[in-house]
């Protein structure tokens, strides 16, 4: 009889959400079946954005404006919508794991379903530099303390300035994540005042960091119910 194992996928996140509960942070969840508003539109989402199109987005056929989520950034929204609804005010630091969906051809790098971390945290002098150490001290405890972090300036409708994160681990330097400050329109969308209150958000894929942990060369061994998995 094999004994019963933790899929990699569970095994990393498990560990990502204790590293980051250890950083300050509280684990939120939302729903996979989502509205336009909290996917799109209260993320700064332009009309004319190419997620929207449906060769990117699932929309459903019998729930028009809803679509299968494109990333767990909508649970940024709704969280902070909550808070908002409770009388209550930041600061506050969220991680959300959880499954998305992106309407796409899979190959060995890309599946039509994947897991991804999202997060945000919200406070009144939250800064980049608040978002370096955060990224710095997780990818330390997660991948070694030779993990260094380099920040280019990219572009993503949610924050302003935005930033894509380059690891080095092992010597190589690899793109893993995107981040950046929350932009002003986000906040405000959440029913909060960007006057008062500030902060950081970045998300990265669970997939491409349990491959990197395990030396996984195929995500969707993932998702095929292959017992080799089960050797972790």
């Amino acid at each position: 009889m094999i004994p019963g194992t933790k899929h990699p996928l569970s095994i990393v996140i498990d560990e990502i959400v204790s590293i980051f509960s250890s950083l300050g942070f509280e684990v939120a969840t939302g729903p996979e079946l989502e509205d336009d508003w909290h996917n799109f539109e209260a993320l700064n989402f332009p009309k004319d954005h190419p997620a929207r199109d449906m060769q990117d987005t699932f929309f459903i056929k019998d729930k028009p404006g809803n679509v299968l989520r494109t990333h767990t950034s909508n649970v940024q929204i709704r969280y902070m919508e909550n808070l908002v609804k409770e009388g209550k005010e930041p600061p506050f630091a969220i991680v959300v794991p959880g499954k998305v969906f992106r309407n796409e051809a899979t190959d060995a790098g890309h599946e039509m379903q994947f897991y991804q971390l999202e997060g945000l945290m919200i406070g009144k002098d939250v800064s980049v530099a608040n978002m370096k150490w955060v990224l710095i001290e997780f990818f330390k405890k997660f991948l070694g303390e030779d993990a260094e972090i380099r920040l280019r300036p990219s572009f993503f409708p949610f924050v302003e300035p935005g930033f894509e994160v380059d690891v080095k681990h092992n010597g190589k330097w690899m793109e893993l994540l995107g981040a950046g400050m929350v932009h002003p329109n986000v906040i405000k969308n959440s029913g909060l005042d960007p006057k008062v209150w500030q902060g950081f958000a970045f998300g990265f894929g669970l997939d491409r960091l349990t491959m990197i942990k395990f030396n996984i060369n195929d995500i969707r061994l993932f998702y095929q119910g292959d017992l080799r998995l089960n050797q972790f």
